[in-house]
């Protein structure tokens, strides 16, 4: 399997999406209801696609349960890192740290070994990712740093279960749409009780179209991953789908009135070298 750049301009698109609906999350006034309506919407718009699709082969399903457990602790920590600190800080720190995560493990978990010029790739784009969100700021907020490297984990461990579920599905669309039909309802449950219908029915009449948006930008982008990891090693690909953070870095800037600093340039153009260096290995 190799990267191309038919790939690597569909993962580009699925990381905007994924930055575009982390944004909405981050610009709500109640980030545990956005995230629940996001993604029970998503389960909704998913279960009558999966009549239309089919369901994935038997060996799959281990991968599509397990990976919508693991999906639980990434909403719970996902919510607390927006909940204390900027978008500009945390989501440069999950997303930076998950794709070292998932390549240092991928010869034993993936089957997969990386050239010199992938490990160049993936460091560069990992070490401007995470150039992206530490700055003094970090140490001003410990419970952010917190959720969001916990979050790392997290994300690692499921991009690596849904890298081996998806190639042996065999059809990444009905292995995403199986999943996405199953992982909204649990932490939207979750959610919904502690907050109470009163507080819930209102505030889901009155954000469904922004939930809308997001749960179909939170579909595609990880649907074009699934599909990426059939196609290119999974841990090109996970790195690759970090360049998110470029995206979320501008939208916070523009978006979310965060700043955008020479620092936040210099980790841009580092990015784009590693990149550059994913295509060439």
């Amino acid at each position: 399997m190799t990267l191309t750049w038919p790939v690597v301009a569909a993962v580009l698109l699925g990381a905007l999406l994924h930055a575009s609906w982390n944004a909405l999350v981050k610009s709500s006034k109640d980030k545990a209801l956005d995230t629940a309506l996001i993604h029970l919407i998503g389960s909704l718009v998913a279960i009558p696609v999966v009549f239309i699709v089919g369901l994935p082969p038997v060996a799959a399903w281990p991968y599509v349960i397990a990976s919508t457990v693991i999906h639980i602790a990434y909403y719970i920590a996902l919510t607390g890192a927006y909940k204390h600190g900027d978008l500009g800080l945390t989501y440069p720190l999950m997303r930076g740290t998950a794709p070292l995560l998932v390549a240092l493990t991928a010869s034993f978990t993936l089957g997969e070994t990386l050239t010199p010029m992938a490990w160049a790739g993936i460091l560069g784009i990992s070490c401007g990712v995470l150039a992206l969100g530490l700055s003094r700021h970090a140490l001003e907020s410990p419970r952010a740093v917190a959720f969001a490297l916990s979050n790392a984990v997290v994300i690692a461990m499921y991009t690596v279960v849904d890298g081996l579920g998806v190639r042996e599905s065999g059809n990444a669309l009905q292995y995403v749409i199986a999943l996405f039909a199953l992982d909204g309802w649990s932490f939207a449950l979750i959610v919904f009780v502690r907050r109470g219908g009163s507080v819930v029915w209102p505030y889901a009449r009155a954000r469904w179209p922004v939930g809308l948006m997001g749960a179909l930008a939170s579909f595609g982008s990880y649907g074009i991953a699934l599909w990426a990891m059939t196609r290119a090693p999974v841990a090109t690909v996970a790195a690759l789908r970090e360049t998110s953070v470029l995206f979320a870095a501008l939208l916070g800037a523009w978006f979310l009135k965060e700043p955008f600093t020479a620092r936040r340039a210099t980790a841009t153009a580092i990015i784009v070298a590693g990149v550059m260096a994913l295509r060439i290995a």
